[in-house]
């Protein structure tokens, strides 16, 4: 690994060749934030897509077209005289020690529960902080992701289960009350209680510390696989999907199946 002059010799390359390039280059030059944050974006998901794949040489990629975007926003707020990266940096650094009082001051906190206990209340008291509790989940984020956000933050200060056994009864009580909705045909009302099962598991997936986004995802990642497995040899019979019997393609799923298990 490299040293820490080396580290902070290849953020200042960095640094540089985005000027240059700013200067130089037509399509940089004419660069917004607006106009960058689409591509944010996608490069965003780009590294979470490695990070699922634990893939250590796209991590490595994808991370770097991510600081170059913090980079290039960092710049632009430089060119209209807002701030510059040092003040990005900064700013995180005051923040990241305001937040932790139990390693630059005097709070005491021995375990991860008891420093995200104390991480909400800290968060109150900064300037320019979250004005609330839940103020600082993002309205744009994934309703997944903001469920669980949501939940988290209200546990942060005591609002969840005593016992984390007891929040079955809650989902059971939630499919209960969708299936009743379900069987009127009332879409309205039927839409409110799958939003309301669909919080509870979320809920109950935290408790129980798993991530129900990533969670999520392995299935889609599962399904994908097998669907593919059911259509290349839907290809190789020349046979199109639309003309192989449910049976044939239940058949081609649980093969699909057994060798995933086979390779595990």
């Amino acid at each position: 690994m490299h040293t820490r002059e080396e580290k902070i010799e290849a953020f200042g390359r960095l640094l540089d060749v985005l000027d240059n390039l700013r200067v130089k280059c037509p399509w940089d030059r004419k660069q917004t934030n607006e106009s960058l944050r689409p591509n944010t974006i996608e490069e965003t998901f780009e590294l979470c897509d490695a990070l699922l794949k634990n893939d250590s040489k796209n991590i490595c990629k994808e991370l770097g077209d991510v600081i170059m975007h913090v980079c290039f926003y960092a710049l632009i707020g430089s060119e209209k005289g807002d701030f510059d990266i040092a003040d990005v940096c900064n700013m995180q650094a005051d923040k990241l020690i305001f937040r932790h009082p139990h390693v630059y001051g005097n709070v005491e906190a021995d375990t991860s529960e008891q420093v995200l206990q104390n991480w909400e209340q800290i968060k109150l008291k900064e300037k320019d902080g979250n004005k609330s509790v839940l103020s600082g989940v993002p309205d744009a984020l994934p309703s997944l992701i903001k469920a669980y956000r949501i939940q988290d933050k209200a546990r942060n200060v005591g609002f969840d289960w005593q016992n984390k056994e007891d929040v079955w009864s809650k989902v059971r009580e939630e499919l209960d009350e969708l299936e009743v909705e379900l069987r009127k045909e009332d879409k309205e009302k039927s839409t409110k209680e799958l939003g309301d099962f669909l919080f509870s598991v979320i809920n109950a997936a935290r408790l129980y510390h798993l991530n129900p986004d990533n969670a999520l995802e392995h299935t889609n990642r599962k399904f994908i696989s097998r669907f593919n497995y059911i259509e290349e040899h839907s290809i190789k019979q020349c046979k199109p999907l639309t003309e192989m019997s449910l049976e044939e393609m239940d058949a081609l799923w649980n093969e699909a199946k057994k060798k995933e298990t086979e390779h595990q």
